[in-house]
């Protein structure tokens, strides 16, 4: 892994596992996976100097995500202050008290395995879809029920402190510019999912698959805006469902909340956005009574950068195709204003966020041979892109700030039929 220069790639150093009890051991997909950052440790470059064969070996007990941490290498350079402190560094990152030899840690997974339960209370649960993989029988006698439960805690919970500095380090490792909060702030919720496997004597294990990270804040005059600031889901849970069973419980979430607005999300990545705007697609298609308003009887049945003006932007156009001959509802196009403000607030969604969505939907009804509605659909995604982008187009020339206009809103249509295509 190091080169003649004795550097380490970091990310292919640091080897991660999620090491069950030896009864339910099986699937190696659990263990000896990598991070996908790890500049926030060991540096903007990702290297490590000093090592030949380097190798970080990191695991968690796979629901109580107790730790194990050691460090590997065929050769070492002689005591320099050059060479890099591999578990010093990393260390700072960890809770103190991760055990550093192996037996005693195999044994406390197992302790865990029986003693260890999700901390906070149960909001959600489901079972496996036919995308979701499961561990094979480690016996012909023995079988297990698996199913997903998802579970809402505080800092507060009596041992979830704890637990939430074992699992944030991987929101420095997969989540891009990811951090660590402040837990000396109040206001901090999580939502937390696990796999559950129960044996035939009834005995559960708990494994953790990923959380997101929700803050407070003061909405006048006296409700709160939840703001969705961290979200992850380990590479052996990944496209299995799993992200959007977690966002759904979030939602939920909140829209049973009554003192809370609106659901936010800070800075989400392209594919969070994807997956945030295929389950709202979803929610909003499923629901008949705003779809019924939204486009009369014949209704009931995301964009990168947000449609910010981007330059040099190549368009794949993706077809969908109309539903026929449309009745004219509070969805127009135009939409009816006050109304689409009295659903977002019902639905708890952000301002930018349902407007987007209101426009696709629209999108997917709209009938090619509606001119009027044609034009109508793109005036009213226009103005939203020109107040978005105002203190940009304001400093161009008319005639260039019209082109600049459109450019966008054929960006922006376009990815709204790829976003549609993924939920038809």
């Amino acid at each position: 892994m190091a080169g003649g220069d004795w550097t380490t790639n970091s990310n292919e150093a640091l080897t991660l596992s999620l090491v069950r009890a030896k009864a339910l051991r099986g699937d190696e997909s659990f263990e000896q996976f990598h991070p996908t950052f790890t500049y926030p440790i060991y540096g903007e470059d990702e290297k490590i100097y000093g090592y030949e064969d380097l190798v970080i070996d990191l695991r968690f007990a796979s629901g109580s995500l107790a730790q194990f941490l050691a460090v590997h290498y065929t050769k070492k350079l002689d005591s320099s202050s050059t060479v890099d402190n591999v578990e010093g560094i990393l260390s700072e990152f960890i809770p103190p008290g991760y055990e550093t030899d192996e037996a005693t840690f195999l044994s406390r997974v197992e302790e865990d395995a029986v003693s260890f339960k999700p901390i906070g209370r149960l909001i959600h649960s489901y079972k496996p879809s036919s995308r979701t993989p499961t561990l094979p029988d480690v016996s012909d006698t023995t079988e297990e029920v698996v199913e997903y439960e998802v579970y809402h805690a505080t800092l507060d919970d009596p041992g979830f402190r704890a637990y939430h500095k074992r699992m944030q380090i991987f929101i420095l490792l997969y989540i891009e510019a990811g951090s660590y909060i402040n837990d000396e702030e109040e206001g901090w919720e999580f939502v937390v999912l696990y796999e559950k496997r129960t044996r035939t004597d009834g005995t559960p294990t708990y494994h953790f698959v990923g959380y997101s990270s929700l803050y407070n804040f003061y909405c006048f005059p006296e409700k709160v805006r939840l703001r969705l600031s961290q979200f992850v889901i380990l590479p052996p849970y990944q496209r299995q469902g799993h992200g959007s069973e977690l966002y759904k419980a979030t939602y939920d979430y909140v829209l049973s909340r009554p003192n809370v607005s609106e659901l936010t999300v800070e800075d989400p990545a392209e594919a969070f956005e994807d997956l945030r705007d295929r389950n709202d697609l979803r929610m909003l298609l499923a629901h008949e009574q705003f779809m019924r308003e939204g486009f009369s009887d014949s209704g009931v049945t995301g964009s990168h950068g947000g449609g910010r003006v981007m330059k040099g932007k190549s368009r794949a156009r993706v077809q969908v195709a109309p539903l026929g001959s449309k009745g004219r509802g509070k969805m127009g196009p135009p939409v009816d204003r006050a109304w689409a403000e009295q659903w977002r607030r019902d639905l708890k969604l952000a301002g930018r966020q349902f407007h987007r969505l209101v426009e696709m939907l629209i999108l997917l009804h709209l009938d090619p041979a509606d001119v009027r509605g044609e034009r109508a659909f793109r005036l009213q995604v226009k103005e939203r892109l020109y107040r978005f982008n105002f203190e940009v187009l304001a400093q161009l020339e008319k005639e260039e700030r019209l082109e600049k206009l459109e450019e966008t809103f054929q960006s922006v249509r376009d990815d709204y039929l790829r976003i549609l295509a993924m939920v038809r």
